[in-house]
């Protein structure tokens, strides 16, 4: 890993739990959305689903250098290149909410499986859970900022220390 490894690392990360966080204030923003102009197949309303990114490792750059050292036997191995988010998918963990309210222009007019007359479905998204998820993406956050400070602190006290 060279001078700059970490802090891209660190950088990576950064990144990541900056889209989740803003996930996470999509999915409170559309808490009440029934409509989203999508439809069954019987023609009932599909709510908003609870959007989530899915986090991958960054695949390993493939340098000359590095490709030589591992075959000399000499290269460092099993070092992280960070992460990034592969997709974003609707989580289809929590079920739809169910509320009953016939006079809604979202209610259901046609019973389908899961779905009687007059109940609308209102979005899987549950508050305490995306409160949870902003925290830790949070936390995740403030650590990766950390790390790249700490990171930064290092190459200047090696920049000083080369100064004599």
């Amino acid at each position: 890993m060279g001078l700059f490894g970490a802090m891209e690392i660190s950088a990576s990360g950064l990144t990541a739990q900056r889209l989740r966080m803003d996930l996470t204030a999509n999915n409170i923003a559309n808490i009440n959305t029934t409509r989203t102009g999508e439809l069954t197949a019987a023609g009932n309303q599909i709510p908003y689903t609870r959007q989530v990114a899915v986090f991958v490792p960054r695949p390993p750059e493939t340098n000359f250098s590095k490709v030589l050292g591992e075959a000399m036997g000499n290269g460092v191995k099993n070092v992280g290149n960070g992460v990034q988010v592969s997709r974003i998918q609707n989580d289809a963990t929590e079920p739809y909410r169910l509320e009953y309210n016939p006079d809604s222009p979202d209610a259901a007019q046609v019973a389908e499986a899961g779905l009687p007359v007059g109940y609308v479905r209102q979005p899987n998204v549950n508050i305490v859970t995306e409160m949870v998820d902003m925290m830790t993406a949070a936390r995740a956050y403030e650590a990766n900022v950390t790390a790249l400070n700490v990171s930064k602190s290092m190459a200047t006290k090696a920049l000083e220390i080369g100064r004599g």
